[in-house]
């Protein structure tokens, strides 16, 4: 952003410029006063040396009261001042020095970096009453002080920024005469009376945490969540980040910017929930009544509050323009991402919350990014103004809103304000210079011009909890001051842009070397790309979808997330597992691996088994068994056949196949299982089926001598019968006999019988449909003379 010009809008007092005169007099003093006051330089491996000169004893200011000082306020520093040198510090006192007004917003970062005492610049002490005296500062010790001084004291001008310094002037045994040993700077905003144009301050204030719940669930119908680990009941039990986040943003005038995540993860840990542990192990959740309690204190929160819901997750938008565009369906994961937002804020906050605006990390912007940002629906990107610099050489801070084309808005945050509070603040001397700091540099701001502007404040993404404390305290400060008004983003964003600002998204080359090595590596895109792609063949064959594609679905999303910058182990052991658990479920719906079979015959039936081991019932498989040589062996009249598959939950179903062998020999079998967009599902299962076919010689010959037993048969009923019939007939004959001979003379047969001493033959011919026998019968007795006999 550029910076103020040493010129108001306005005409400065002659006070002003006075001291804007003195200030530049003794613009060259400094750099000789810190040369003079520098300790000689170690050589290089030599041990620490204390801190020597006016560094020598360490001033920390943990207090200044009121931050922001007007007309009857009294004015009270306190702090501790401790002696790092190795002798002790005697006839010490501890002074407030006012230094000169400061008239532009680069002075005070200036001021801010300076370290030592430089004669001059850092104020005359005050002196008089107000002192703390320390007769003896031994190494090592610390000593605390406080010193109070009204404000008609202090002798100040026009509403501005003062700089205002602790330091402890004493003498040693090396150095008997009295001098600056220690100083600490600070600053004093100074208004006494109302701006005639006040700044309008939109104050982002963000609900964002890491990835927590995995795309586990416990088994059964209750699909029980599965969390990577207890960190977010941390981070919600009482003190801890975001209950301190909630608490203290529930008393100040912000917009609210949250990740949906954040509130599913906390959702679900209202209700049972499991924790992983080490190996496969889980362990039952237990802070489900914390949960309730920080939703609870949300939602009073933010009822009346703007709300702004993030994609889900927080997928991180400069990895996704730089590395993930070029992988197929990356954009669809961030438009999913933001679909689910509103939805999610919704249902739990019950508050509608505003997604028209993308954030990306530290609002660093380049073409790519703005183009990927407003892929997903949103018309409003959050940059920063250490990114989106001013060219046109522009003397003060414009306006927020920025057109920058194709009906986007570039929403700038002004990034002195919103770095004001990073770095370690548990110390109340950090905190309470990094107040002093963004209270500075907020008047500073409004003093530039009498034009009214919309400024945004977008702090770091996850503020640990002194961070929010110092957040919260400049804030309250800031809306109890008299140059600054609370704004709401959507209406910064609406704000009539200046039209002297730059709207020139830098290029892409200009990105961040430091946020380009945080990002996540096109690797990773291909990873999700491939999870989706066997999430989605998956879920189409469930006859409830939902119970996957919802745990599974969020977490791809969760698989995007800013927050996994600088933690690239973490985000691939993420990716693998839900990975590996999407292969562990579809691993339960599958093929019974099947034994070689032998097939005897022309046809015959191949069974094959589809076992579902899943809670949920599949549906939509069609099952394919491909013979890989269909001259030997067909299956269903041809080289494959299917069959659709339906298997209830913890069910299997076998299914027969109709085969026809043609020639002997073995072939190989392919099962396979396909969804019903003919896309795989599963491993294979491959057998050889061997098949001894029946030849037409050996089937000529069994036909043979079935004809055969069918002949001999047949011929056994004949001769019984014929020989029932001639007993019949002898029978009768003899009855006939005795009965009268002259009523039934002999027959010529008979009584060439009776003569040639022999008995007709049984099998001869009885009837004269009686087939003759193959040869005559033989007589036993001697041929008769002239009598031939066929041998």
């Amino acid at each position: 952003m550029a910076e103020a010009a040493d010129f108001q809008g306005t005409s400065p007092s002659p006070a002003r410029r006075w001291l804007r005169r003195t200030a530049a007099l003794l613009a060259g003093a400094p750099l000789l006063a810190g040369l003079l006051q520098l300790p000689a330089a170690q050589s290089a491996g030599a041990a620490p040396q204390k801190a020597t000169g006016s560094r020598t004893v360490a001033v920390a200011v943990d207090s200044l009261d009121p931050g922001v000082l007007g007309d009857g306020d009294t004015l009270t520093v306190s702090g501790t001042v401790t002696n790092n040198g190795r002798q002790t510090v005697t006839d010490a006192r501890v002074d407030l020095r006012l230094g000169p007004e400061l008239s532009t917003r680069s002075m005070i970062d200036s001021i801010a970096k300076r370290t030592g005492y430089l004669p001059g610049t850092d104020g005359s002490a005050l002196g008089g009453k107000y002192v703390t005296k320390i007769d003896k500062l031994a190494p090592g010790v610390a000593q605390h002080f406080s010193i109070a001084v009204p404000a008609d004291e202090l002798d100040l001008g026009d509403n501005g920024v003062y700089q205002l310094a602790v330091s402890l002037s004493g003498s040693t045994a090396a150095q008997s005469w009295e001098h600056v040993l220690g100083i600490q700077r600070t600053f004093l905003p100074w208004q006494p009376e109302e701006a005639r144009t006040k700044t309008k301050t939109t104050f982002l204030w963000p609900l964002v945490s890491t990835v927590h719940m995995t795309a586990e669930t416990g088994p059964g119908e209750q699909q029980t969540p599965v969390f990577l680990d207890d960190d977010l009941a941390q981070e919600i039990s009482p003190g801890g980040r975001l209950d301190q986040l909630v608490s203290l943003g529930r008393s100040l005038d912000v917009t609210w910017v949250v990740d949906p995540d954040l509130l599913a993860s906390v959702d679900a840990m209202t209700g049972s929930y499991r924790v992983r542990g080490d190996g496969d192990t889980t362990t039952a959740g237990t802070h489900q009544a914390v949960a309730k309690q920080w939703l609870a204190q949300l939602q009073q929160a933010v009822a009346d509050e703007e709300v702004v819901a993030l994609p889900f997750a927080d997928p991180d938008l400069a990895s996704l323009a730089h590395n993930g565009t070029s992988v197929t369906g990356s954009l669809s994961q961030l438009k999913a991402a933001s679909d689910v937002a509103a939805t999610t804020v919704r249902t739990v906050l019950h508050v509608t919350p505003s997604t028209d605006f993308a954030w990306p990390v530290e609002g660093a912007v380049d073409p790519s990014i703005v183009k990927v940002a407003t892929s997903a629906g949103a018309d409003k990107v959050i940059a920063r103004s250490d990114s989106l610099k001013e060219t046109s050489g522009l003397w003060y801070t414009p306006s927020a809103a920025r057109p920058v084309g194709g009906g986007t808005t570039a929403v700038v945050a002004d990034a002195d304000l919103s770095t004001a509070f990073q770095g370690d603040l548990t110390k109340a001397s950090s905190a309470t210079l990094a107040v002093q700091r963004f209270l500075a540099q907020s008047l500073e701001l409004n003093l530039q011009t009498s034009k009214q502007r919309s400024i945004v404040v977008a702090p770091q993404r996850m503020p640990t909890s002194s961070q929010a404390q110092a957040m919260a305290a400049a804030l309250t400060a800031l809306q109890g001051g008299t140059w600054s008004q609370a704004q709401q983003l959507t209406a910064a964003a609406k704000a009539e842009p200046d039209p002297d600002a730059t709207t020139k998204i830098p290029y892409t080359s200009s990105y961040r070397s430091s946020l380009r090595k945080q990002q996540l590596p096109r690797s990773a895109f291909q990873q999700i790309a491939t999870t989706q792609d066997k999430l989605d063949n998956f879920q189409v064959v469930l006859t409830d979808e939902s119970r996957v594609a919802t745990p599974f679905g969020l977490a791809v999303n969760r698989e995007m997330s800013t927050s996994w910058r600088g933690r690239a182990t973490q985000a691939s052991t993420f990716r693998q597992g839900v990975e590996g658990h999407l292969a562990t479920l579809s691993d339960q719906v599958g093929l019974i691996e099947k034994s070689d079979t032998k097939l005897s015959g022309r046809s015959a039936t191949i069974p094959v088994t589809v076992q579902n081991n899943l809670v949920q019932g599949v549906d939509h498989l069609v099952l394919r068994l491909t013979s890989t040589n269909s001259t030997r062996l067909k299956i269903g009249g041809k080289s494959f056949d299917e069959q659709p598959i339906a298997v209830s939950g913890g069910h299997s179903q076998t299914v027969k196949f109709t085969t026809s062998a043609n020639v002997n020999g073995q072939t190989t079998v392919i099962a396979q299982l396909y969804t019903q967009d003919g896309r795989t599902y599963g491993a294979p299962v491959t057998f050889d089926v061997k098949v001894t076919e029946i030849t037409a010689a050996v089937m000529l010959v069994i036909g043979g001598g079935v004809l055969l037993l069918v002949l001999a048969g047949f011929r056994m009923y004949t001769q019984r019968k014929r020989a029932a019939a001639r007993a019949a007939d002898d029978g009768s004959g003899a009855a006939d006999e005795t009965e009268g001979e002259g009523e039934n003379p002999q027959s010529p047969a008979e009584r060439l019988s009776e003569e040639s001493g022999t008995e007709a033959r049984a099998d001869g011919p009885q009837q004269p449909s009686d087939p003759a026998p193959d040869t005559a019968a033989e007589n036993t007795g001697p041929s008769g003379t002239g009598e031939r006999v066929d041998r």
